[in-house]
Protein backbone atom coordinates (compact mmCIF):
# COMPACT_ATOMS: atom_id res chain seq x y z
CA UNK A 1 0.00 0.00 0.00
CA UNK A 2 1.80 3.49 -1.06
CA UNK A 3 -0.04 5.73 1.05
CA UNK A 4 1.75 9.23 -0.06
CA UNK A 5 2.16 11.30 3.50
CA UNK A 6 0.77 14.28 1.71
CA UNK A 7 -2.98 13.06 1.45
CA UNK A 8 -2.51 11.93 5.19
CA UNK A 9 -1.93 15.35 6.01
CA UNK A 10 -5.02 16.62 3.83
CA UNK A 11 -7.27 14.12 5.59
CA UNK A 12 -5.77 15.35 8.96
CA UNK A 13 -6.57 19.05 7.89
CA UNK A 14 -9.75 18.05 6.87
CA UNK A 15 -10.67 15.88 10.01
CA UNK A 16 -9.35 18.64 12.58
CA UNK A 17 -10.87 21.50 11.10
CA UNK A 18 -14.67 19.85 10.25
CA UNK A 19 -14.64 20.77 6.58
CA UNK A 20 -12.58 20.81 3.05
CA UNK A 21 -12.99 25.22 3.28
CA UNK A 22 -11.85 24.95 6.75
CA UNK A 23 -9.13 22.69 6.65
CA UNK A 24 -7.80 24.80 3.34
CA UNK A 25 -7.75 28.21 5.50
CA UNK A 26 -5.73 26.22 8.10
CA UNK A 27 -3.58 24.42 5.58
CA UNK A 28 -3.17 26.82 2.78
CA UNK A 29 -3.83 25.22 0.28
CA UNK A 30 -7.28 24.76 -1.93
CA UNK A 31 -10.49 23.36 -0.60
CA UNK A 32 -10.38 21.47 -4.34
CA UNK A 33 -6.51 20.37 -3.75
CA UNK A 34 -7.99 18.75 -0.20
CA UNK A 35 -10.88 16.74 -1.30
CA UNK A 36 -8.74 15.48 -4.29
CA UNK A 37 -5.97 14.20 -1.43
CA UNK A 38 -8.73 12.68 0.61
CA UNK A 39 -10.58 10.89 -2.09
CA UNK A 40 -6.87 9.49 -3.35
CA UNK A 41 -5.79 8.07 0.30
CA UNK A 42 -9.55 6.56 0.26
CA UNK A 43 -9.56 4.95 -2.88
CA UNK A 44 -5.78 3.54 -1.68
CA UNK A 45 -6.77 2.09 1.39
CA UNK A 46 -10.59 0.74 0.15
CA UNK A 47 -12.44 2.14 3.53
CA UNK A 48 -14.92 5.93 3.58
CA UNK A 49 -12.89 8.06 6.40
CA UNK A 50 -15.43 10.87 5.86
CA UNK A 51 -19.52 11.16 5.23
CA UNK A 52 -19.95 14.41 3.16
CA UNK A 53 -23.26 16.11 2.42
CA UNK A 54 -23.63 19.47 0.33
CA UNK A 55 -23.40 21.12 3.98
CA UNK A 56 -21.40 19.29 6.08
CA UNK A 57 -18.53 16.82 6.43
CA UNK A 58 -18.62 13.91 9.35
CA UNK A 59 -15.71 11.15 10.37
CA UNK A 60 -16.25 7.72 9.57
CA UNK A 61 -15.49 5.03 12.46
CA UNK A 62 -12.99 4.79 10.33
CA UNK A 63 -11.95 8.13 9.86
CA UNK A 64 -11.96 8.83 13.36
CA UNK A 65 -9.56 5.68 14.22
CA UNK A 66 -7.33 7.21 11.86
CA UNK A 67 -7.66 10.70 13.38
CA UNK A 68 -6.69 9.41 16.51
CA UNK A 69 -3.22 7.22 15.53
CA UNK A 70 -2.39 10.34 13.00
CA UNK A 71 -2.40 12.98 14.94
CA UNK A 72 0.07 12.10 17.33
CA UNK A 73 2.12 10.46 14.84
CA UNK A 74 2.52 13.71 12.78
CA UNK A 75 3.14 15.51 16.58
CA UNK A 76 6.01 13.39 16.73
CA UNK A 77 7.18 14.22 13.29
CA UNK A 78 6.95 17.77 13.69
CA UNK A 79 8.70 17.31 16.98
CA UNK A 80 12.11 15.13 15.61
CA UNK A 81 12.38 18.01 12.79
CA UNK A 82 12.39 21.09 15.17
CA UNK A 83 15.05 19.29 16.53
CA UNK A 84 17.00 20.98 13.41
CA UNK A 85 15.93 24.46 14.53
CA UNK A 86 17.81 24.39 17.22
CA UNK A 87 20.45 24.68 15.29
CA UNK A 88 19.77 27.98 14.02
CA UNK A 89 20.61 31.36 14.87
CA UNK A 90 16.75 32.06 15.87
CA UNK A 91 14.00 30.19 16.11
CA UNK A 92 11.31 29.67 12.59
CA UNK A 93 8.24 27.98 11.89
CA UNK A 94 4.73 28.05 12.50
CA UNK A 95 3.25 28.47 16.26
CA UNK A 96 -0.50 27.80 16.48
CA UNK A 97 -2.37 28.43 20.20
CA UNK A 98 -5.73 27.61 21.04
CA UNK A 99 -7.52 30.14 22.82
CA UNK A 100 -10.89 31.68 24.54
CA UNK A 101 -11.50 35.01 23.00
CA UNK A 102 -11.72 36.61 25.77
CA UNK A 103 -8.34 35.98 25.68
CA UNK A 104 -7.41 37.26 22.01
CA UNK A 105 -8.54 40.37 23.16
CA UNK A 106 -7.66 40.81 26.73
CA UNK A 107 -4.40 39.43 26.98
CA UNK A 108 -2.78 38.53 23.36
CA UNK A 109 -2.62 42.19 21.97
CA UNK A 110 -0.66 43.11 24.79
CA UNK A 111 1.83 40.10 23.67
CA UNK A 112 2.11 39.39 19.76
CA UNK A 113 3.25 42.46 18.39
CA UNK A 114 6.60 42.43 20.42
CA UNK A 115 6.84 38.09 19.92
CA UNK A 116 6.44 39.04 16.12
CA UNK A 117 8.91 41.81 15.82
CA UNK A 118 11.63 39.51 18.25
CA UNK A 119 10.99 36.98 16.37
CA UNK A 120 10.72 37.45 12.56
CA UNK A 121 10.87 34.20 11.62
CA UNK A 122 7.68 32.90 13.23
CA UNK A 123 4.35 32.90 11.99
CA UNK A 124 1.51 32.84 14.68
CA UNK A 125 -1.52 31.20 14.30
CA UNK A 126 -4.81 32.07 17.10
CA UNK A 127 -8.12 29.70 16.82
CA UNK A 128 -9.79 30.91 19.45
CA UNK A 129 -12.62 28.38 21.32
CA UNK A 130 -14.09 28.72 24.78
CA UNK A 131 -14.46 24.82 25.01
CA UNK A 132 -11.51 23.49 26.30
CA UNK A 133 -10.11 21.24 23.65
CA UNK A 134 -6.98 18.73 23.13
CA UNK A 135 -4.62 20.70 21.98
CA UNK A 136 -2.75 18.59 20.26
CA UNK A 137 -5.91 16.56 18.50
CA UNK A 138 -7.06 20.09 17.32
CA UNK A 139 -3.71 20.83 15.58
CA UNK A 140 -2.32 23.63 18.54
CA UNK A 141 1.12 23.41 19.86
CA UNK A 142 -0.44 25.40 23.03
CA UNK A 143 -3.37 27.11 24.67
CA UNK A 144 -4.61 29.40 27.05
CA UNK A 145 -7.07 28.68 29.84
CA UNK A 146 -7.89 29.29 33.04
CA UNK A 147 -7.10 27.37 36.58
CA UNK A 148 -10.05 25.49 36.46
CA UNK A 149 -10.06 24.37 32.97
CA UNK A 150 -6.32 23.14 33.06
CA UNK A 151 -5.72 19.38 33.09
CA UNK A 152 -3.13 17.59 35.13
CA UNK A 153 -1.12 15.95 32.67
CA UNK A 154 -0.47 19.99 31.49
CA UNK A 155 2.81 22.18 31.96
CA UNK A 156 1.22 25.69 32.60
CA UNK A 157 2.65 29.12 32.83
CA UNK A 158 1.39 32.16 33.55
CA UNK A 159 0.25 35.00 31.39
CA UNK A 160 -1.19 38.34 31.01
CA UNK A 161 -2.49 39.78 34.51
CA UNK A 162 -2.62 37.72 37.41
CA UNK A 163 -5.58 38.94 38.85
CA UNK A 164 -8.69 39.73 37.38
CA UNK A 165 -12.36 40.71 37.90
CA UNK A 166 -15.60 40.10 36.75
CA UNK A 167 -17.77 43.66 36.57
CA UNK A 168 -21.47 44.54 36.51
CA UNK A 169 -22.54 47.41 34.24
CA UNK A 170 -25.52 48.88 32.91
CA UNK A 171 -26.22 52.23 31.28
CA UNK A 172 -26.72 55.72 33.17
CA UNK A 173 -29.98 55.65 31.85
CA UNK A 174 -31.18 52.39 32.54
CA UNK A 175 -29.83 52.89 36.09
CA UNK A 176 -32.17 55.59 36.58
CA UNK A 177 -35.22 54.02 35.18
CA UNK A 178 -35.43 51.20 37.04
CA UNK A 179 -32.80 52.34 40.68
CA UNK A 180 -29.31 51.27 41.66
CA UNK A 181 -28.81 47.50 43.16
CA UNK A 182 -27.44 47.53 46.89
CA UNK A 183 -27.34 43.87 47.16
CA UNK A 184 -26.42 41.35 44.58
CA UNK A 185 -29.69 39.52 45.07
CA UNK A 186 -31.76 42.66 44.31
CA UNK A 187 -30.27 41.93 40.32
CA UNK A 188 -33.20 39.07 40.03
CA UNK A 189 -35.57 41.69 39.72
CA UNK A 190 -33.75 43.64 36.79
CA UNK A 191 -33.66 43.15 33.28
CA UNK A 192 -30.28 41.12 32.65
CA UNK A 193 -27.95 40.09 29.65
CA UNK A 194 -26.72 36.86 30.21
CA UNK A 195 -23.84 35.00 28.24
CA UNK A 196 -24.67 31.62 27.12
CA UNK A 197 -21.67 28.74 26.23
CA UNK A 198 -21.38 27.00 23.56
CA UNK A 199 -22.55 23.65 25.36
CA UNK A 200 -26.13 24.95 26.39
CA UNK A 201 -24.69 26.15 29.45
CA UNK A 202 -24.81 29.49 31.36
CA UNK A 203 -22.80 30.12 34.56
CA UNK A 204 -24.29 32.23 37.55
CA UNK A 205 -23.33 35.39 38.31
CA UNK A 206 -21.17 35.40 41.42
CA UNK A 207 -20.64 38.25 43.40
CA UNK A 208 -18.02 37.97 47.07
CA UNK A 209 -17.30 40.44 49.51
CA UNK A 210 -16.24 40.25 52.98
CA UNK A 211 -16.21 36.73 52.82
CA UNK A 212 -19.68 36.73 51.84
CA UNK A 213 -20.02 34.78 48.58
CA UNK A 214 -23.39 35.31 46.30
CA UNK A 215 -24.37 33.13 43.39
CA UNK A 216 -27.56 34.41 41.27
CA UNK A 217 -29.44 32.68 37.80
CA UNK A 218 -31.21 36.30 37.28
CA UNK A 219 -33.85 35.57 34.62
CA UNK A 220 -32.42 36.91 31.12
CA UNK A 221 -34.09 39.97 29.18
CA UNK A 222 -31.03 38.70 26.53
CA UNK A 223 -28.95 35.69 26.04
CA UNK A 224 -25.92 36.11 23.92
CA UNK A 225 -23.49 32.93 22.70
CA UNK A 226 -20.45 33.68 24.69
CA UNK A 227 -17.71 35.07 22.44
CA UNK A 228 -19.39 35.87 19.24
CA UNK A 229 -22.27 37.67 20.51
CA UNK A 230 -20.94 39.46 23.85
CA UNK A 231 -20.38 43.33 21.84
CA UNK A 232 -23.85 42.78 20.78
CA UNK A 233 -24.73 42.15 24.86
CA UNK A 234 -22.56 44.86 25.54
CA UNK A 235 -24.09 47.30 22.62
CA UNK A 236 -27.57 46.53 23.87
CA UNK A 237 -26.12 47.42 27.77
CA UNK A 238 -25.07 50.66 26.51
CA UNK A 239 -28.77 51.74 25.09
CA UNK A 240 -30.34 51.15 28.34
CA UNK A 241 -31.59 47.73 27.78
CA UNK A 242 -30.07 46.00 30.98
CA UNK A 243 -27.05 44.90 33.12
CA UNK A 244 -24.42 42.98 31.56
CA UNK A 245 -21.97 40.72 33.68
CA UNK A 246 -18.52 40.20 32.10
CA UNK A 247 -14.61 40.58 32.19
CA UNK A 248 -13.57 44.13 34.11
CA UNK A 249 -10.88 44.34 31.01
CA UNK A 250 -13.51 44.10 28.88
CA UNK A 251 -15.92 46.69 29.91
CA UNK A 252 -13.52 48.94 31.13
CA UNK A 253 -13.48 51.32 28.11
CA UNK A 254 -17.20 52.09 28.17
CA UNK A 255 -16.34 52.63 32.04
CA UNK A 256 -13.73 55.42 31.00
CA UNK A 257 -16.34 57.30 28.25
CA UNK A 258 -19.18 57.13 30.82
CA UNK A 259 -21.19 54.88 28.26
CA UNK A 260 -21.33 52.59 31.47
CA UNK A 261 -21.75 52.96 34.99
CA UNK A 262 -19.93 50.35 37.74
CA UNK A 263 -22.94 48.13 39.31
CA UNK A 264 -22.15 46.91 42.57
CA UNK A 265 -18.33 47.15 42.46
CA UNK A 266 -17.49 46.12 46.06
CA UNK A 267 -19.08 42.76 45.22
CA UNK A 268 -17.24 41.86 41.86
CA UNK A 269 -15.70 38.64 42.36
CA UNK A 270 -11.28 37.93 41.57
CA UNK A 271 -10.07 35.46 40.07
CA UNK A 272 -6.84 34.41 39.02
CA UNK A 273 -5.73 35.33 35.32
CA UNK A 274 -5.49 32.77 32.43
CA UNK A 275 -2.33 30.43 31.83
CA UNK A 276 -0.53 29.07 28.80
CA UNK A 277 -0.50 25.50 28.84
CA UNK A 278 1.68 22.48 26.84
CA UNK A 279 1.43 18.46 27.34
CA UNK A 280 4.34 17.85 29.10
CA UNK A 281 4.92 14.64 27.44
CA UNK A 282 6.74 16.26 24.13
CA UNK A 283 9.60 17.82 23.29
CA UNK A 284 8.33 21.61 23.24
CA UNK A 285 8.74 22.89 19.33
CA UNK A 286 10.94 25.98 19.18
CA UNK A 287 8.48 28.34 18.36
CA UNK A 288 6.65 27.59 21.46
CA UNK A 289 9.77 27.95 23.50
CA UNK A 290 10.64 31.13 21.88
CA UNK A 291 7.06 32.19 22.98
CA UNK A 292 6.99 30.75 26.79
CA UNK A 293 10.85 32.00 27.12
CA UNK A 294 9.28 35.60 26.03
CA UNK A 295 6.12 35.75 28.07
CA UNK A 296 8.26 34.78 31.12
CA UNK A 297 10.27 37.58 30.40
Amino acid sequence: MAVELGDLKAFLAVARAGGFREGARSSGGSASGLSEAVRRLEAEIGVRLLNRTTRSVALTEAGRGLLNRLAPAFAEMEAALDVVNGFRDRPAGVLRLNVPISAARLVLPDIVPGFLAAYPDIRLEIMTDDTFVDVLASGCDAGIRYEERLEQDMIAVPIGPRVQRFAAAASKAYLDRHGRPVHPRELIDHRCIRNRFASGAMADWEFERNGETVRIDPPPVLVVQTASGVDLGVKCAIAGGGIVCLFEDWLQPHFDSGALEPVLPDWWLSFSGPFLYYPGRRLVPAPLRAFIDFVKA
